[in-house]
């Protein structure tokens, strides 16, 4: 039997971020429910939890856009720490961005048991984190980059190198581009980067086509039609998809750089390559109902979405040998009591600290005596008892 270790946080403090000039935070070894007005703090308290990861937040902001803005001015830096019991054991983990580098170096530091961590890579060794947050309620019916970033995290959190694949191939693509406009006779230079272009391109879209299978084999064992939260059953489309499906790696990367050369003229006149996993598509689908997501009532799409999030879960579990940190974003507003109590009990069963944020404490009422409860006001988070 898998060993799988329950990580949790246990302390965070934050300094001059969003809203919050200074706070410190103890937590005990179980959820937390936040809740108060919109506007009080919450989702800015997960944000700040999700710096704890590779990457730029559930909301993607530039570092620089995260300090505290307020009548006293603020030259622009700001710092997170936490306390975490991880499977090397404690770890104070801190991150942040230094006034003094803010117009010279705009990424954030990491320092890991008061080491300079060299990437942030480095922070999926402690702890692992997956999110849902009211902005990715449309997510079937939206645009397919909301997509391919959803699939990226989710890819991420169980291959903690993938970033770094997906960094490179936009980077070479970006060079192509470049190339194309400027320099299109030359085609040692095309065909240098079309080489690296088709490397890395394949790589990411192996690392995808394997997380999705093991997602799969995870959906059923949290999901069900009979269930609250639906099957679903997920799939990539696109050219370079079909060929990692249907052919080896290497011999994909082979059919990739020729289609690449083969379409210079319609890339130069498009400005931009029209080929690649940048241009994958995610298609979800209600298994029950054999239907496509975006067809499905809104209230489907939520369960569907839930449902792979708690299944990417426990898939993380397993393949990480740690539970990850969920952060869950005005989660119950919009399920109904047979879905909120049936999300609190699969939560409880995946042994993961979660934290979740609402208005209103008493759709939290069935986690009394599960999970801390924090009433957020005026920048300030206090514990409350439940009833």
């Amino acid at each position: 039997m898998i060993s799988i270790f329950p990580a949790r946080i246990r302390a965070l403090r934050l300094t001059n971020f969003r809203n919050y000039e200074s706070l410190f935070l103890e937590l005990e070894n179980k959820s937390a429910v936040l809740f108060g007005e919109n506007g009080a703090g919450k989702t800015n308290f997960l944000e700040a939890l999700s710096f704890f990861s590779p990457g730029r937040g559930l909301r993607r902001t530039p570092y620089e856009n995260v300090a505290l803005i307020d009548e006293k001015g603020g030259d622009g830096s700001w710092a997170l720490a936490i306390e975490a019991e991880t499977p090397f054991g404690e770890a104070n983990i801190g991150t942040g961005l230094l006034s003094s580098l803010r117009q010279a170096d705009k990424s954030r530091k990491i320092r890991i048991n008061r080491e300079t961590a060299k990437h942030a890579d480095e922070l999926t060794d402690y702890l692992r984190f997956i999110w849902l947050t009211p902005a990715m309620d449309g997510l079937f019916t939206g645009a397919a980059g909301d997509r391919r970033r959803f699939l990226d995290r989710l890819v991420l959190a169980v291959d903690p190198m993938h970033g770094r694949r997906v960094n490179a191939f936009d980077k070479a693509v970006k060079s192509r581009n470049r190339i194309l406009e400027e320099a299109f006779e030359n085609k040692n230079w095309l065909d240098a980067v079309e080489i690296q272009i088709a490397e890395l391109g394949i790589a990411v879209a192996v690392a995808r086509q394997e997380t999705i299978s093991l997602l799969l084999n995870e959906v059923g064992q949290i999901t069900g039609d009979d269930g609250p939260f639906p099957c679903a059953n997920i799939m990539l489309e696109g050219e370079v998809d079909d060929m990692v499906r249907m052919h080896s790696a290497l011999d994909s990367e082979d059919l990739y750089r020729a289609l690449l050369a083969k379409e210079r003229y319609r890339d130069r006149a498009a400005k931009r390559t029209l080929v690649g996993p940048h241009r994958s598509d995610l298609v979800v689908f209600h298994q029950g109902k054999n239907m496509p997501a975006k067809l499905c009532s809104t209230g489907e799409q939520k369960a569907l979405l839930v449902g792979l999030i708690l299944s990417h879960a426990r898939l993380v579990s397993h393949m990480a040998g740690m539970t990850p940190i969920i952060l869950l974003d005005e989660i119950a507003a919009h399920l109904d009591v047979i879905r909120r109590a049936a999300l609190f009990d699969i939560l409880e069963g995946l042994n993961c600290q979660a934290f979740m944020t609402g208005t209103d404490k008493n759709l939290f009422q069935a986690l009394e005596g599960r999970a801390q409860f924090f009433k957020v006001e005026n920048s300030q988070i206090e514990v409350v008892a439940c009833s």
